[in-house]
Protein backbone atom coordinates (compact mmCIF):
# COMPACT_ATOMS: atom_id res chain seq x y z
CA UNK A 1 0.00 0.00 0.00
CA UNK A 2 1.41 3.45 -0.86
CA UNK A 3 2.26 5.90 1.91
CA UNK A 4 -0.34 8.60 2.50
CA UNK A 5 0.90 12.12 1.75
CA UNK A 6 -1.82 13.96 3.73
CA UNK A 7 -0.70 12.82 7.22
CA UNK A 8 2.09 14.98 8.68
CA UNK A 9 1.48 14.89 12.45
CA UNK A 10 0.14 11.99 14.52
CA UNK A 11 -0.99 11.74 18.15
CA UNK A 12 -0.05 8.47 19.83
CA UNK A 13 -1.76 7.46 23.08
CA UNK A 14 0.25 5.36 25.53
CA UNK A 15 -1.25 2.80 27.88
CA UNK A 16 -0.59 4.53 31.19
CA UNK A 17 0.66 2.88 34.38
CA UNK A 18 2.19 -0.57 34.07
CA UNK A 19 0.40 -2.95 36.43
CA UNK A 20 1.45 -6.49 37.26
CA UNK A 21 0.39 -8.75 34.39
CA UNK A 22 -0.57 -6.04 31.93
CA UNK A 23 0.56 -3.07 29.84
CA UNK A 24 4.36 -3.58 29.72
CA UNK A 25 3.96 -4.94 26.17
CA UNK A 26 2.35 -1.66 25.12
CA UNK A 27 5.52 0.27 25.93
CA UNK A 28 7.24 -2.03 23.44
CA UNK A 29 4.58 -1.55 20.74
CA UNK A 30 4.32 2.22 21.37
CA UNK A 31 8.09 2.66 21.15
CA UNK A 32 8.16 0.68 17.89
CA UNK A 33 5.31 2.84 16.52
CA UNK A 34 7.18 6.07 17.40
CA UNK A 35 10.29 4.83 15.58
CA UNK A 36 8.37 3.62 12.52
CA UNK A 37 6.36 6.85 12.15
CA UNK A 38 9.41 9.09 12.50
CA UNK A 39 11.33 7.01 9.96
CA UNK A 40 8.53 7.90 7.52
CA UNK A 41 9.02 11.61 8.28
CA UNK A 42 5.84 11.94 10.35
CA UNK A 43 5.88 14.21 13.41
CA UNK A 44 4.88 12.25 16.53
CA UNK A 45 3.08 13.74 19.54
CA UNK A 46 3.01 11.23 22.41
CA UNK A 47 0.87 11.34 25.54
CA UNK A 48 1.38 8.88 28.40
CA UNK A 49 0.91 9.26 32.15
CA UNK A 50 3.83 6.96 32.96
CA UNK A 51 7.32 8.53 32.79
CA UNK A 52 8.98 5.15 33.51
CA UNK A 53 8.58 3.95 29.93
CA UNK A 54 10.97 3.86 26.99
CA UNK A 55 8.41 5.62 24.79
CA UNK A 56 8.51 8.74 27.01
CA UNK A 57 12.28 9.15 26.55
CA UNK A 58 12.80 12.61 25.00
CA UNK A 59 14.28 11.26 21.76
CA UNK A 60 11.41 8.81 21.03
CA UNK A 61 8.83 11.40 19.91
CA UNK A 62 8.88 15.01 18.69
CA UNK A 63 6.63 16.14 21.55
CA UNK A 64 6.11 14.15 24.77
CA UNK A 65 3.26 14.95 27.18
CA UNK A 66 3.35 13.22 30.58
CA UNK A 67 -0.23 13.92 31.62
CA UNK A 68 -3.18 12.00 33.13
CA UNK A 69 -4.73 9.75 30.50
CA UNK A 70 -8.26 11.13 30.57
CA UNK A 71 -10.18 12.36 27.51
CA UNK A 72 -10.43 15.96 28.77
CA UNK A 73 -6.62 16.31 28.99
CA UNK A 74 -6.05 14.58 25.62
CA UNK A 75 -8.66 16.94 24.10
CA UNK A 76 -6.57 19.94 25.27
CA UNK A 77 -3.45 18.40 23.71
CA UNK A 78 -5.35 17.95 20.42
CA UNK A 79 -6.51 21.59 20.58
CA UNK A 80 -2.91 22.72 21.07
CA UNK A 81 -1.08 20.37 18.67
CA UNK A 82 -3.74 19.94 15.92
CA UNK A 83 -2.58 16.49 14.74
CA UNK A 84 -3.83 15.13 11.40
CA UNK A 85 -4.44 11.69 12.87
CA UNK A 86 -4.69 9.70 16.09
CA UNK A 87 -3.57 6.09 16.62
CA UNK A 88 -5.76 4.09 19.02
CA UNK A 89 -4.63 0.50 18.66
CA UNK A 90 -1.09 0.79 20.04
CA UNK A 91 -1.93 1.97 23.57
CA UNK A 92 -3.83 -1.12 24.67
CA UNK A 93 -7.32 -0.82 26.11
CA UNK A 94 -6.54 2.71 27.38
CA UNK A 95 -5.90 3.92 23.82
CA UNK A 96 -9.11 2.37 22.51
CA UNK A 97 -11.25 3.74 25.34
CA UNK A 98 -9.88 7.30 25.16
CA UNK A 99 -10.22 7.42 21.37
CA UNK A 100 -13.82 6.19 21.61
CA UNK A 101 -14.60 8.80 24.27
CA UNK A 102 -12.98 11.61 22.23
CA UNK A 103 -15.13 10.59 19.25
CA UNK A 104 -18.28 10.58 21.41
CA UNK A 105 -17.38 14.03 22.82
CA UNK A 106 -17.09 15.38 19.25
CA UNK A 107 -13.44 16.40 19.77
CA UNK A 108 -12.08 14.45 16.78
CA UNK A 109 -14.69 15.92 14.44
CA UNK A 110 -14.20 19.46 15.81
CA UNK A 111 -10.45 19.45 15.14
CA UNK A 112 -10.65 17.26 12.02
CA UNK A 113 -8.52 14.45 13.51
CA UNK A 114 -8.69 11.17 11.60
CA UNK A 115 -8.59 7.87 13.49
CA UNK A 116 -5.77 6.04 11.70
CA UNK A 117 -5.96 2.27 11.34
CA UNK A 118 -8.93 0.70 13.05
CA UNK A 119 -11.99 2.99 13.00
CA UNK A 120 -14.15 3.91 16.00
CA UNK A 121 -16.98 1.84 14.47
CA UNK A 122 -14.69 -1.23 14.32
CA UNK A 123 -13.54 -0.64 17.92
CA UNK A 124 -17.16 -0.47 19.04
CA UNK A 125 -18.11 -3.64 17.16
CA UNK A 126 -15.24 -5.59 18.70
CA UNK A 127 -15.51 -4.14 22.23
CA UNK A 128 -19.28 -3.82 22.74
CA UNK A 129 -20.21 -7.42 23.58
CA UNK A 130 -23.70 -7.22 22.10
CA UNK A 131 -22.53 -5.63 18.81
CA UNK A 132 -19.69 -8.19 18.62
CA UNK A 133 -22.06 -11.12 19.00
CA UNK A 134 -24.37 -9.72 16.29
CA UNK A 135 -21.39 -9.15 13.95
CA UNK A 136 -20.22 -12.77 14.40
CA UNK A 137 -23.74 -14.12 13.79
CA UNK A 138 -24.00 -11.97 10.66
CA UNK A 139 -20.92 -13.65 9.11
CA UNK A 140 -21.80 -17.13 10.38
CA UNK A 141 -18.99 -17.47 12.93
CA UNK A 142 -19.96 -19.56 15.99
CA UNK A 143 -19.97 -17.80 19.38
CA UNK A 144 -21.05 -19.20 22.76
CA UNK A 145 -24.73 -18.68 23.64
CA UNK A 146 -24.85 -15.39 25.49
CA UNK A 147 -26.76 -12.27 26.47
CA UNK A 148 -25.55 -8.75 27.28
CA UNK A 149 -26.93 -7.22 30.47
CA UNK A 150 -26.79 -3.82 32.17
CA UNK A 151 -28.28 -4.65 35.59
CA UNK A 152 -28.12 -7.41 38.23
CA UNK A 153 -31.83 -8.19 37.72
CA UNK A 154 -31.17 -8.82 34.01
CA UNK A 155 -28.24 -11.08 34.99
CA UNK A 156 -30.51 -13.25 37.15
CA UNK A 157 -32.99 -13.66 34.27
CA UNK A 158 -30.15 -14.82 31.98
CA UNK A 159 -29.04 -17.30 34.67
CA UNK A 160 -32.55 -18.84 34.59
CA UNK A 161 -32.30 -19.14 30.78
CA UNK A 162 -28.69 -20.33 30.25
CA UNK A 163 -28.01 -22.03 33.60
CA UNK A 164 -24.70 -22.12 35.49
CA UNK A 165 -21.70 -21.90 35.24
CA UNK A 166 -21.65 -18.62 33.31
CA UNK A 167 -18.67 -16.61 32.07
CA UNK A 168 -18.94 -12.89 32.88
CA UNK A 169 -17.22 -10.62 30.31
CA UNK A 170 -17.36 -6.85 30.85
CA UNK A 171 -17.27 -4.60 27.76
CA UNK A 172 -14.28 -2.25 27.24
CA UNK A 173 -11.89 -3.68 29.85
CA UNK A 174 -8.31 -4.95 29.77
CA UNK A 175 -6.97 -8.34 30.82
CA UNK A 176 -10.33 -9.82 31.83
CA UNK A 177 -10.65 -7.06 34.46
CA UNK A 178 -13.95 -7.27 36.32
CA UNK A 179 -14.87 -10.62 34.74
CA UNK A 180 -14.81 -14.22 35.91
CA UNK A 181 -16.64 -17.55 36.02
CA UNK A 182 -19.81 -17.68 38.11
CA UNK A 183 -20.62 -21.13 39.49
CA UNK A 184 -23.32 -20.04 41.96
CA UNK A 185 -26.00 -17.34 42.15
CA UNK A 186 -23.89 -15.45 44.73
CA UNK A 187 -20.82 -15.62 42.43
CA UNK A 188 -22.89 -14.22 39.58
CA UNK A 189 -24.18 -11.23 41.56
CA UNK A 190 -20.74 -10.45 42.98
CA UNK A 191 -18.83 -10.69 39.66
CA UNK A 192 -21.53 -8.85 37.68
CA UNK A 193 -21.60 -5.99 40.17
CA UNK A 194 -17.84 -5.51 39.78
CA UNK A 195 -17.96 -6.01 35.99
CA UNK A 196 -20.72 -3.41 35.53
CA UNK A 197 -18.66 -0.90 37.54
CA UNK A 198 -15.45 -1.61 35.56
CA UNK A 199 -17.10 -1.48 32.12
CA UNK A 200 -16.99 1.93 30.42
CA UNK A 201 -20.57 1.43 29.19
CA UNK A 202 -21.88 -0.53 32.24
CA UNK A 203 -22.38 -3.69 30.21
CA UNK A 204 -21.37 -7.30 30.76
CA UNK A 205 -21.88 -10.32 28.56
CA UNK A 206 -23.02 -13.53 30.24
CA UNK A 207 -22.15 -16.58 28.17
CA UNK A 208 -22.23 -20.35 28.39
CA UNK A 209 -19.01 -21.76 29.82
CA UNK A 210 -16.51 -23.45 27.51
CA UNK A 211 -14.23 -24.23 30.45
CA UNK A 212 -11.82 -27.05 29.61
CA UNK A 213 -11.79 -26.39 25.84
CA UNK A 214 -8.38 -25.74 24.17
CA UNK A 215 -7.62 -22.00 24.05
CA UNK A 216 -5.96 -20.70 20.88
CA UNK A 217 -5.05 -17.30 19.50
CA UNK A 218 -4.38 -15.93 16.03
CA UNK A 219 -2.41 -12.75 15.45
CA UNK A 220 -3.74 -11.20 12.22
CA UNK A 221 -3.05 -7.98 10.29
CA UNK A 222 -5.10 -6.24 7.61
CA UNK A 223 -4.40 -3.12 5.57
CA UNK A 224 -6.74 -0.49 4.10
CA UNK A 225 -6.66 -2.42 0.80
CA UNK A 226 -8.22 -5.52 2.51
CA UNK A 227 -4.99 -7.55 2.27
CA UNK A 228 -4.70 -9.89 5.27
CA UNK A 229 -1.87 -11.91 6.77
CA UNK A 230 -1.80 -14.24 9.77
CA UNK A 231 1.42 -13.43 11.64
CA UNK A 232 1.30 -16.55 13.79
CA UNK A 233 -0.98 -18.81 15.79
CA UNK A 234 -0.58 -19.63 19.47
CA UNK A 235 -1.76 -22.30 21.86
CA UNK A 236 -2.29 -21.90 25.60
CA UNK A 237 -0.92 -24.74 27.73
CA UNK A 238 -3.85 -24.25 30.11
CA UNK A 239 -7.44 -24.78 28.92
CA UNK A 240 -10.21 -22.17 28.73
CA UNK A 241 -10.99 -20.85 32.20
CA UNK A 242 -7.44 -19.71 32.99
CA UNK A 243 -6.64 -16.24 31.67
CA UNK A 244 -4.06 -16.15 28.85
CA UNK A 245 -1.99 -13.66 30.86
CA UNK A 246 -1.50 -16.37 33.51
CA UNK A 247 -0.84 -19.24 31.11
CA UNK A 248 2.23 -20.47 29.24
CA UNK A 249 1.69 -19.88 25.52
CA UNK A 250 3.50 -21.69 22.70
CA UNK A 251 3.73 -20.86 19.04
CA UNK A 252 2.94 -22.41 16.60
CA UNK A 253 -0.06 -24.54 17.66
CA UNK A 254 1.06 -28.05 18.68
CA UNK A 255 -2.00 -30.24 19.23
CA UNK A 256 -4.44 -29.51 16.35
CA UNK A 257 -4.51 -31.13 12.93
CA UNK A 258 -3.55 -29.10 9.85
CA UNK A 259 -7.22 -29.12 8.82
CA UNK A 260 -8.26 -27.53 12.14
CA UNK A 261 -5.45 -24.94 11.94
CA UNK A 262 -6.56 -23.92 8.42
CA UNK A 263 -10.21 -23.80 9.58
CA UNK A 264 -9.27 -21.30 12.32
CA UNK A 265 -7.01 -19.31 9.96
CA UNK A 266 -9.91 -18.89 7.50
CA UNK A 267 -12.18 -17.85 10.38
CA UNK A 268 -9.61 -15.30 11.64
CA UNK A 269 -9.34 -13.65 8.20
CA UNK A 270 -13.14 -13.70 7.82
CA UNK A 271 -13.48 -11.95 11.22
CA UNK A 272 -10.86 -9.21 10.72
CA UNK A 273 -12.38 -8.36 7.31
CA UNK A 274 -15.95 -8.31 8.64
CA UNK A 275 -15.00 -5.97 11.50
CA UNK A 276 -13.02 -3.71 9.16
CA UNK A 277 -9.96 -3.68 11.43
CA UNK A 278 -6.89 -1.99 9.92
CA UNK A 279 -3.61 -2.95 11.56
CA UNK A 280 -2.90 -5.60 14.17
CA UNK A 281 -5.59 -7.74 15.72
CA UNK A 282 -5.69 -10.61 18.21
CA UNK A 283 -8.45 -13.24 17.88
CA UNK A 284 -9.10 -15.87 20.56
CA UNK A 285 -10.78 -19.22 19.87
CA UNK A 286 -11.94 -22.17 21.97
CA UNK A 287 -11.73 -25.60 20.28
CA UNK A 288 -13.05 -29.06 21.23
CA UNK A 289 -13.52 -32.17 19.06
CA UNK A 290 -13.23 -30.27 15.76
CA UNK A 291 -15.72 -27.57 16.85
CA UNK A 292 -14.74 -23.99 17.64
CA UNK A 293 -16.19 -20.85 19.19
CA UNK A 294 -14.98 -17.27 18.66
CA UNK A 295 -14.30 -16.00 22.17
CA UNK A 296 -12.82 -12.55 21.80
CA UNK A 297 -11.32 -10.06 19.35
CA UNK A 298 -8.87 -7.37 20.47
CA UNK A 299 -8.87 -4.68 17.73
CA UNK A 300 -5.38 -3.64 18.90
CA UNK A 301 -2.02 -5.08 19.82
CA UNK A 302 -2.32 -7.32 22.87
CA UNK A 303 0.05 -9.14 25.24
CA UNK A 304 0.16 -11.93 22.64
CA UNK A 305 1.35 -9.45 19.99
CA UNK A 306 4.61 -9.01 21.88
CA UNK A 307 5.11 -12.79 21.84
CA UNK A 308 4.20 -12.94 18.14
CA UNK A 309 6.67 -10.13 17.39
CA UNK A 310 9.54 -11.90 19.18
CA UNK A 311 8.68 -15.39 17.89
CA UNK A 312 8.41 -14.33 14.24
CA UNK A 313 11.13 -11.67 14.21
Amino acid sequence: MPKRSDIHKVLLIGSGPIQIGQAAEFDFSGSQACKSLREEGIEVVLVNSNPATIMTDPDMADRVYIEPLVPEIVAKIIERERPDGIIAGIGGQTGLNITSELAEMGVLEKYNVEVLGTSVKSIQEAEDRDLFKKAMQRIGEPVPKSKAVHTLDEALLVMEELGLPLVVRPAYTLGGSGGGIAKTREDLLQICELGLKRSRISQVLLEESVGGWIELEYEVMRDWNNTCITICNMENMDPMGIHTGESIVVTPIQTLSDQEIQMLRSAAINIIRALGIEGGCNIQFAVKNGEYRVMDVNPRVSSSSALASKATG
